[in-house]
């Protein structure tokens, strides 16, 4: 057998048509998606940023849309896999604020106005993130109304059970006493917090930690601190950009901001804590 130093072999480089990589990533479309309004070098960054966070967007519904399924036939193993795996996406979304961190003011507004009234408060995928958290308005539907399958796929959304109630169905089948207003309530509006769900989290995280349904809390946690994370992050990058100026699209900016920080995703898996 010959010892010698052999050359890598040259990967094949002749293909019929496009490339089996561009096939599967369309990465031609995806690269020739960015055409900005102003002259500024600096909205490129601003353009694909949010670009970027739109597929986090989507990725992150594919997974919570996979727990929630897995949650319906009692597939805990499933519903833990993908809430994990949205943990480490939300880690990559909240990290598409760095590039914008440390926008000034100046900065922002060489391109704000080529925004018009485009703002995030209208992305329909992040509004399908929030109805799958249980925060539901049927008024979020009506930026949508232009846009057929956008609107359809929003209004199924605000049907459905959310993420959460497929959750405490989940633990009602389990034998822990979910209400029945809680079971059978209005899964088109947002949820409100239950003080018998409270007390249910705290008989689960009160008895064995590594029981399956303590860690399916401890997943939704993870979620949540990181949801919680992203809002806190969108505030400081928007204060930081405009103040508390009135936001793109006449949003009501850095005060609507705050107010969303403050609310609390899956909110008896905190307070439950105070009582065990």
């Amino acid at each position: 057998m010959s010892h010698e130093a052999h050359e890598p072999e040259t990967p094949h480089l002749d293909f019929q048509g496009t490339t089996p990589y561009e096939d599967y990533v369309k990465a031609d479309v995806l690269t020739h998606l960015q055409h900005t309004l102003s002259d500024d070098p600096g909205e490129m960054v601003f353009l694909v940023t949010t670009q970027v966070m739109e597929l986090w967007f989507t990725v992150i519904v594919h997974e919570w849309e996979t727990a929630a399924q897995a949650l319906r036939r009692d597939d805990v193993p499933t519903a833990l896999d993908a809430l994990r795996r949205s943990r480490r996406e939300l880690e990559a979304l909240n990290a598409s604020w760095r590039p914008l961190a440390g926008l000034t003011p100046a900065q922002f507004n060489s391109y704000r106005g080529a925004l018009g009234e485009g703002s995030g408060f209208q992305s329909a995928m992040y509004r399908r993130m929030e109805f799958l958290l249980g925060d539901k308005s049927a008024s979020m539907l009506v930026p949508h109304r232009g846009a057929p399958r956008v609107h359809a796929e929003l209004e199924k959304a605000l049907h459905e059970p959310s993420l959460y109630d497929e959750v405490l169905r989940f633990l009602a089948r389990r034998g822990h006493p979910v209400p029945k207003e809680v079971l059978e309530r209005d899964v088109s509006r947002k949820y409100e917090p239950s003080r018998a769900v409270e007390e249910i989290w705290t008989a689960v995280y009160a008895s064995d930690e590594r029981d399956e349904v303590a860690r399916l809390g401890e997943a939704l946690t993870d979620v949540a601190e990181l949801v919680w994370r992203w809002r806190n992050d969108h505030l400081v990058a928007t204060r930081r950009a405009m103040g508390a100026k009135t936001g793109t699209g006449g949003s009501a900016g850095v005060a609507w901001l705050e107010k969303r920080a403050q609310k609390s995703v899956f909110p008896e898996l905190w307070t439950a804590r105070s009582y065990v």
